[in-house]
């Protein structure tokens, strides 16, 4: 049996620049992983079965499931004989903008390797890994990376200053397609460059500045709830305060624990799923 940690991410730019022609957004994300994880365990199984186990009831154990899909790609693309069962603990908010479901299929991939002792390159699990989706190469890495072209291009960074997140979801359903849809892609001046810099100075004032989120403006206007608490947070102490991916999840910056818990006790007075994490990058 093998055991993967599956942590959620959050973006602190998100630039849309143009559509291409295979219908995906060039996009430039900054992107770093928090202390909030679902966890997966591996274990081989006799038949040639793909199972997936979870006592979450909005998580699907079919081929609908991200991590199924990974590890029926791995099994087929490495010619593995046996299947697999796989067991998701789900910690991550489902359909929330934190990349949940690719978190787990990324663990995927990297429990598969480790479970049958592969000793496939991670990079070449990564490059792999974005047949299934866009946000899957960076969770496989995780840390904290700049991520171009429809999000699978991944650049590493270092580090970010120390940080607690507050993170809070509102009842609200996003269709991250109709997002995008309804998206002006190069409406916005681009900031992921200067997050970069930002980051590798060790700026956490500069980095709370220029936080940016192009989907955002278009997700507020369909569900004003995503503004309220925004503001909410920032009304609470938050150094800084946006929505991840396509929301409906917001997320708010302090430096301090001390602010974390006072911003996470205001928060949770008004919203269900709010979580108190640090920021791992």
């Amino acid at each position: 049996m093998h055991f993967e940690t599956a942590p959620a991410k959050i973006n602190l730019t998100l630039d849309t620049l143009f559509k291409r022609e295979d219908g995906y957004h060039e996009v430039n994300m900054v992107m770093t992983t928090v202390d909030l994880n679902d966890q997966l365990s591996f274990e081989k199984r006799n038949d040639k079965k793909i199972v997936i186990e979870t006592e979450h009831q909005y998580v699907p154990s079919d081929r609908r499931n991200l991590a199924y899909q990974a590890a029926a790609l791995m099994i087929r693309r490495y010619s593995i004989d046996t299947g697999v069962t796989i067991v998701i603990e789900k910690n991550i908010p489902i359909a929330a903008g934190l990349a949940g479901g690719s978190a787990d299929a990324a663990a995927t991939f990297r429990g598969i390797n480790e479970l049958y002792d592969l000793g496939i390159d991670i990079g070449e699990l990564a490059e792999l890994s974005g047949q299934l989706g866009s946000d899957i190469p960076f969770c496989v890495y995780g840390g904290t990376a700049l991520a171009t072209g429809r999000g699978e291009r991944i650049e590493h960074l270092c580090k970010p200053p120390n940080a607690w997140v507050v993170l809070a979801k509102p009842k609200v359903n996003v269709s991250t397609k109709t997002i995008y849809q309804a998206l002006q892609p190069g409406k916005n001046r681009p900031a992921s460059e200067n997050m970069v810099e930002a980051i590798e100075a060790g700026n956490y004032q500069m980095m709370m500045k220029l936080m940016k989120n192009d989907l955002q403006e278009v997700t507020m206007k369909k569900h004003p709830d995503v503004k309220k608490l925004i503001d909410t947070m920032l009304d609470n102490g938050a150094d800084g305060a946006m929505m991840s991916g396509s929301g409906p999840t917001v997320f708010g910056f302090t430096h301090k624990e001390r602010q974390a818990t006072q911003l996470y006790n205001a928060i949770k007075g008004c919203c269900h799923e709010v979580y108190k994490v640090r920021l791992l990058g």
